[in-house]
């Protein structure tokens, strides 16, 4: 299993993610992206565990403010 690790705070709403890999990402009404079914670990921190990180490699290699963090 691996882990996709999202950093609120860092998100500047550039929407990347959610275009590279809308089946994990989408965009809120605050207008930062919210990773879908993701759990709030700590404020504004959330993870989310997937069997296949698929996309959601390139919307981190995307994020310009390194707000998406994969752990394999």
């Amino acid at each position: 299993m691996a882990k996709i690790i999202h950093d609120k705070e860092k998100c500047i709403g550039c929407g990347y993610c959610a275009s590279l890999c809308p089946e994990h990402w989408e965009m809120g009404n605050d207008g930062k992206a919210h990773l879908k079914d993701g759990k709030e670990i700590k404020p504004n921190l959330f993870e989310k565990e997937v069997k296949d990180i698929g996309c959601n490699k390139q919307a981190e290699e995307h994020c310009p403010t390194h707000a998406i963090k994969i752990e394999e």
